[in-house]
């Protein structure tokens, strides 16, 4: 969803500049116009930059906190299910300057299960920007990695970012070239 509303944070608040994911504090009372409010983190204008506010913090923006599910009374998945959930998580990842999800956007490589003695799985996802030198990067990975770690039967996660092939817009969806206007 993509916003233009007016706030004034109510509490100090963490940030990252976009695109080079520099970590910064707002203080309580930082005017700020939310931009986006997609997968669960807010990419807000301040000060005429752009900058990512995660989920935990929503409160500091008026809004109810995102937090991670808790894998605490989840029963165990199959295979073919936790494959389809880790897919449909992965699709509320959202680069913050990019109102498409990860998935539509055609930035995940590969996604492979492998089963651990316990029953649980160790996920590795292959992945890729839509620039080499995104510092925005590292934060996607770990928003992959926290979305999917949370889901039930997922005991690790580990994210690959690689170049090669690199990126291109024939990878996205036809809805993400819609909803960006390539037609």
């Amino acid at each position: 969803m993509t916003e233009n509303i007016h706030i004034n944070l109510s509490r100090d608040c963490e940030a990252l500049l976009i695109p080079d994911a520099i970590a910064i504090m707002l203080p309580k009372g930082t005017e700020v116009w939310l931009r986006q409010e997609l997968g669960g983190s807010f990419t807000v204008s301040v000060n005429g930059q752009w900058a990512r506010i995660a989920g935990r913090d929503a409160d500091a923006l008026g809004k109810e906190a995102v937090l991670p599910p808790s894998k605490k009374d989840a029963l165990p998945l199959s295979k073919a299910e936790l494959e389809m959930q880790i897919w449909e998580e992965m699709q509320t990842c959202f680069d913050p300057e990019i109102p498409v999800n990860i998935v539509a956007l055609g930035l995940v490589y590969d996604c492979y299960l492998e089963a651990m003695e316990d029953g649980e799985y160790h996920v590795s996802i292959t992945m890729t920007l839509t620039a080499p030198g995104c510092g925005m990067g590292p934060v996607l990975a770990n928003d992959v990695k926290d979305k999917v770690g949370a889901l039930p039967s997922v005991k690790e996660v580990k994210v690959d970012i690689v170049f090669e092939p690199a990126w291109t817009q024939d990878r996205m969806s036809e809805a993400a070239k819609l909803e960006l206007g390539l037609y």
